[in-house]
């Protein structure tokens, strides 16, 4: 392999390295996204889960839920 080739070889390796690492770190940054995602539809739901029971505490303390 003479020494033009050798350094065209190398780029190229490079080129795939640094690719490999772009789509690493694009995965954990769509991991991350997924996770904060469900985080928030987990707090959305216990908030509404909290405020029906508060619903509810008002209708039975007016007696609205008879």
């Amino acid at each position: 392999m003479n020494n033009s080739q050798n350094v065209s070889y190398q780029a190229g390796q490079a080129k795939g390295q640094a690719q490999e690492k772009g789509n690493q770190m694009m995965d954990k940054a769509a991991n991350a996204a997924q996770s904060a995602k469900e985080t928030m539809e987990e707090a959305g739901q216990q908030m509404q889960a909290k405020a029906q029971g508060a619903a509810d505490a008002v209708k039975n303390a007016t007696g609205m839920n008879k």
